[in-house]
């Protein structure tokens, strides 16, 4: 009788008369099959939420490296690109006047007008504003004159060597009774200069004290 033939004559009810050798490897079957049932459930559902954080850490470290190895591939193209924007933004800084320059600037917007063979009611320079490297100067301009002139007017504000901004421009008719139209442009000229490292120092010591001013505010 061979193997096959004697297995199928075991009585599956009667397991006690089985032989030892068969007997031996039924119960090393249940012992295997019990163990990997208790590891499932005590081990590997216990480790399952474990597993998962740290195949969702893989996903995002892999995410990382790839974004930084595309950085380093690029890194000679964005240097490339820095000293460009520095280049730019070294150029556009040139075209901001200094503190001593300023008083100039203000000769040269009025004579702009003048040029223009516009008439000036008003040249009001208002308060400085300092932002963060650089400090903005509004003045308050009237002019009177035709729409050409101040066509002529714009286009010498614009030819300036230094940045000059005009904003809230209204013109309004005057004078209807005299042969030609006469206008009156209102515009407010904004004109920009940096801050030496002095001043920019000093801001930034302002900011600070003012930041722990609203922090101690804030504790009490």
């Amino acid at each position: 009788m061979n193997l096959i033939e004697e297995l199928r004559s075991l009585d599956p009810r009667d397991p006690g008369r089985w032989p030892l050798a068969v007997r031996s490897i039924a119960v090393l079957a249940c012992f295997i099959v019990v163990s990997i049932a208790l590891i499932y459930v005590f081990v590997w559902q216990d480790r399952m939420p474990d597993l998962r954080q740290r195949e969702a850490q893989e996903l995002q470290l892999r995410n990382e490296f790839r974004g930084k190895h595309a950085k380093a591939v690029n890194l000679a193209i964005y240097k490339q690109q820095l000293a460009d924007i520095e280049k730019s933004f070294g150029a556009l800084l040139r075209q901001l006047p200094s503190k001593t320059e300023v008083p100039n600037l203000l000769v040269d917007i009025s004579q702009t007008g003048l040029a223009a063979a516009l008439q000036e009611k008003l040249f009001q320079p208002g308060q400085e504003v300092k932002k963060d490297f650089y400090a903005e100067l509004p003045i308050k301009i009237r002019l009177t004159g035709s729409y050409h002139d101040f066509g002529q007017f714009v286009s010498g504000i614009a030819a300036l060597p230094r940045i000059v901004t005009l904003h809230d421009i209204q013109i309004t008719p005057i004078d209807k009774s005299s042969g030609y139209d006469q206008l009156q442009l209102d515009v407010t000229a904004k004109t920009y200069r940096y801050l030496d490292d002095e001043e920019i120092a000093a801001g930034e010591a302002e900011k600070r004290k003012a930041e722990q001013s609203k922090r101690h505010g804030a504790g009490n």
